[in-house]
């Protein structure tokens, strides 16, 4: 099938209007990853206090709460995408938005484990709107500029983890409820602002007739195959994100075991990777891809993603770990240059159901992904392993992010064949 390709609509053009609603979309991203890593110190603590002290069944627990959140996502994030299509991109933001906020105060109230749980799996579909917003900045921005606006989200989620983190360990350590109502009111101010703020991106004329279709994950991903070259990116997105999986499944468990880090140096160690990431996604993204181009980006990040989970497998000293954060940083280049080489391949009424199965994507490997780097590690360092490898988890997402690059080559070589036929074809047009 031929490529679609995506014109910028008039609401590209730069405006004060334009600049407002991105730096909405930025914040609102910013502020979903704030409320989330608010509240990340706090709850497995939290539902230690529920489980009488019992470390044991509520860490299993933790792994259920999130597994719950991440099928929450894989299955809601087409929905709220397909939805942005047929409706609008400013009522799905906004509504996930004014609910985020609502289910933290639901959760900052809940009496029992139970409803705890509940409130978990509610904000794992609000806070799909990340697909939405996604699609909000596709709609406003020329295709030529999306690697930069793309990294500079990327950057938000970034920042969020940066101060998330810290401003819930501070009120946590005055009460395990508070950061719940913390995140509740960030999510709730940027619902008021958004309302006053933020203008509809999609106009009525170049909505999706129907949605219901691809309102599913099933449906969605069949999208991922309808277009040339896209199934290939789809599929080197999704070995990405589950490489990264081995980042928050291992990283702690990791550093304490080969180098018996701290609390305090694990914390440093988390902050340098997410500054790192965000100088990255933030600064170097759009400068990078303007010179070398999307798939210039997308080779030189899978690169670096392979030298960096290698020598996070490699490190034998706590330093050696350091060393190799200026590496995944850059692997970060990548991510933005997919997504921008996927947009235009997709038609403006389906950019809301592109970002829906992208973020499905993400969802999937957020199930899959901490069973399988735990399990790796459990086995590399069991007593009863032929071989002692602590670092076999990074190796494999080396592994995974070396098979992308294959698979790179091969997608950048059929756009070509692409590419040329269609020259032919129109000089020998009359």
């Amino acid at each position: 099938m031929a490529e679609a390709t995506t014109t910028p609509s008039p609401s590209s053009s730069p405006s004060s209007n334009g600049r407002a609603a991105f730096l909405f979309i930025f914040i609102t991203i910013a502020l979903d990853f704030l409320a989330f890593g608010i509240i990340a110190p706090v709850l497995p603590n939290l539902i230690i206090q529920f489980e009488a002290g019992n470390i044991s069944r509520a860490a299993a627990i933790t792994g259920y709460f999130g597994f719950a959140w991440a099928t929450m996502q894989f299955l809601f994030s087409p929905i709220l995408g397909a939805w942005s299509d047929r409706f609008g991109r400013r009522p799905i933001i906004l509504l996930s938005c004014f609910g985020l906020g609502l289910d933290y105060i639901f959760m900052a109230l809940a009496p029992s484990l139970g409803w705890l749980f509940v409130g978990r799996l509610i904000s794992g579909i609000t806070s799909s709107n990340i697909a939405s917003a996604f699609a909000y900045v596709t709609d406003v921005t020329p295709p030529e500029k999306r690697a930069k606006q793309f990294g500079l989200l990327s950057a938000a989620f970034g920042l969020g983890f940066i101060v998330g983190p810290a401003v819930g360990g501070l009120l946590g350590h005055i009460n395990l409820r508070l950061p719940f109502w913390g995140a509740a009111v960030l999510s709730l101010a940027n619902a008021f602002y958004g309302y006053f703020i933020l203008p509809e991106s999609l106009p009525p004329e170049r909505r999706s007739k129907s949605a219901w279709r691809m309102a599913n994950p099933l449906g969605s991903l069949t999208l991922l195959r309808a277009h040339a070259g896209l199934g290939g990116l789809a599929f080197i997105t999704m070995l990405n994100y589950l490489a990264q999986q081995a980042l928050p499944s291992i990283f702690v468990l990791y550093a304490d075991y080969r180098y018996g880090w701290s609390e305090r140096t694990v914390g440093l160690s988390l902050a340098v990777v997410g500054i790192s990431i965000s100088v990255v996604s933030g600064v170097m993204v759009g400068p990078f891809v303007k010179r070398f181009g999307e798939r210039g980006g997308l080779f030189f990040g899978l690169i670096t993603g392979v030298l960096a989970f290698a020598g996070f497998g490699l490190a034998s000293r706590g330093w050696m770990m350091f060393a190799a954060i200026p590496f995944l940083a850059l692997w970060g280049i990548s991510g933005p240059a997919t997504q921008s080489l996927m947009t235009r391949r997709v038609e403006p009424s389906a950019q809301g159901k592109l970002q829906g199965a992208i973020n499905s994507l993400r969802g999937v490997t957020g199930m899959i992904g901490p069973l399988i780097f735990t399990q790796v590690f459990a086995a590399a360092i069991s007593p009863r392993a032929s071989l002692h490898l602590p670092g076999a988890p990074y190796f494999l997402s080396a592994l995974l992010l070396l098979l992308c690059v294959v698979l790179a080559t091969n997608v950048a070589r059929g756009e070509q064949a692409v590419l040329q036929t269609a020259s032919a074809a129109s000089s020998e047009t009359p």
